[in-house]
């Protein structure tokens, strides 16, 4: 959320913000007459609701439409104004105006991580002895929080283990949803360590149009998808907040501690929260933090509290770990350290993250080889010229083809994936070739993953998702 400087230029810039929230409300107004589905009208709102609070924030005063701004006082200064071209992102939302996608240098700045250079990617490479994965040398992961000391501890022989989550919003998950899963599996594998795997299912009760038992029947059948990916089971613990919190002392005394060390202020700060929302979306981000604390797990790590966690998720997600960061000293634990991911496009751009209340924007895990090839020959976005003569000519622009990006997430031969680069670039690959690279990479992978997911019982996942100890002694 950005703040503003106490200066005479910022005037323009706190106009344009009047623009920016007067625009929500005609697109908040506007999906409503047309009965748009409910996720995207509560994802247009909670971003209106975002863009108020940003407006107080800098002008000390609430949004009044068809009264733009004169005179003003921010509450704090100490952040760049905020523009219309400016990415917003927070853990529901993520817009840019770039057909890029979002600048995540602009984004490593603002909120105060460092990236993953080549001198990381090669210390890893050193520490655990095997190739970095494609997402490192990629850049799909670009963003951390402290590997070094993960990295120190490894090297030492001192423990670490591994949390990700997955907030089950709908029963069938689409590509995007796999990031995560693929490179913590290759991080569980290459160091050897314990995971926990959080679904938020209290969260999409909180958040969307879910009854309870609707947000845990998601739960389980997502946990089936993330079973599916093949993780050990004798090194993971799968755990629905809706079940565990009634069942854990420890979870539970974590959270409360969370929730003692953080103000209402700076909840509303952090996650743009208002006095309409609910109390419960109000105290969930300590529900999110707790797993990062190895106390709340004494099934797995005994009575240690000294053990460090390592997250990987996408960077919308970090909000919630820059409070536990904050929080962790306070109540006597390690602050938890993160590798952050690049959103995964909708199939119609970078502009936004795919949604799974939107058929047409994703491909889904439960997708038909000849659905995925309609979805990406009929919706993925091209880089190419308009004409095969102009295309001859001038070449595409990878940067902005979801089809080339797409590959970079999911090709995992680096030399083959720059000779379509080069290829396309020069005009060499039409979008028509590019598209079918693709189709014939992601048609046998989810082929794989159904095949893999069908034989996942629900003796399975109970296991799971039964607390115990894991293969490892603490």
């Amino acid at each position: 959320m950005a703040d503003f400087q106490n200066c005479g230029s910022c005037s323009s810039s706190l106009l344009e913000l009047f623009e920016r929230v007067s625009a929500q409300g005609e697109k908040v107004r506007s999906l409503k007459a047309v009965k748009a589905s409910t996720d995207e009208i509560d994802a247009a709102v909670k971003l209106l609701l975002s863009l108020k609070v940003t407006y107080k924030t800098a002008t000390g005063q609430d949004y009044k439409a068809g009264s733009p701004p004169v005179d003003f006082s921010p509450v704090s200064s100490n952040g760049p104004a905020a523009t219309q071209d400016e990415d917003f992102v927070d853990p529901w939302t993520v817009q840019t105006s770039n057909a890029k996608g979002v600048d995540y240098d602009k984004l490593i700045d603002r909120f105060g991580s460092s990236k993953i250079d080549k001198e990381l990617i090669n210390r890893i490479e050193r520490v655990t002895g095997q190739t970095p994965h494609r997402f490192l040398r990629r850049g799909i992961f670009f963003s951390h929080r402290d590997m070094n000391q993960i990295l120190d501890a490894y090297e030492n022989k001192k423990p670490f283990y591994l949390y990700t989550g997955r907030g089950p919003s709908s029963e069938a998950m689409h590509v995007g949803h796999l990031i995560p899963f693929i490179f913590t599996k290759w991080l569980q594998e290459v160091f050897n360590v314990p995971l926990v795997i959080q679904l938020t299912d209290d969260e999409k009760y909180l958040w969307k149009d879910l009854t309870i038992q609707k947000a845990s029947e998601y739960a389980i059948e997502n946990a089936k998808d993330i079973i599916a990916c093949g993780f050990d089971i004798n090194k993971t613990f799968i755990f629905s907040d809706l079940d565990y919190l009634g069942m854990s002392p420890g979870f539970y005394k974590n959270v409360v501690k969370v929730q003692k060390h953080v103000t209402f202020n700076q909840v509303k700060g952090i996650f743009g929260f208002t006095d309409s929302d609910c109390i419960g979306k109000i105290s969930f981000p300590a529900i999110q933090a707790a797993p990062s604390f190895s106390a709340s797990f004494p099934q797995i790590f005994k009575d240690k509290k000294d053990i460090q966690c390592l997250i990987p998720c996408a960077i919308d997600q970090d909000p919630y770990f820059r409070m536990t960061r904050d929080v962790a000293p306070r109540i006597g634990y390690l602050k938890p350290a993160l590798l952050h991911s690049v959103f995964f496009p909708a199939l119609q751009g970078a502009q936004t993250k795919m949604s799974a209340s939107d058929p047409n924007s994703s491909i889904f895990l439960t997708d038909t080889p000849k659905q995925i090839k309609t979805k990406i020959n009929k919706h993925a976005f091209s880089g190419g010229k308009d004409t095969i003569e102009e295309h001859r000519k001038h070449g595409g622009n990878c940067e902005v083809d979801v089809s080339y990006m797409y590959l970079t997430f999911f090709l995992e031969d680096d030399d083959k994936l720059e000779q379509m680069k080069q290829a396309y670039t020069s005009g060499a690959l039409l979008t028509g070739e590019l598209k079918k690279v693709l189709i014939e990479t992601l048609q046998p992978l989810i082929a794989a993953h159904q095949q893999r997911r069908k034989q996942v019982t629900d003796e399975m996942v109970k296991q799971f998702m039964t607390p115990r100890k894991l293969a490892f002694d603490f």
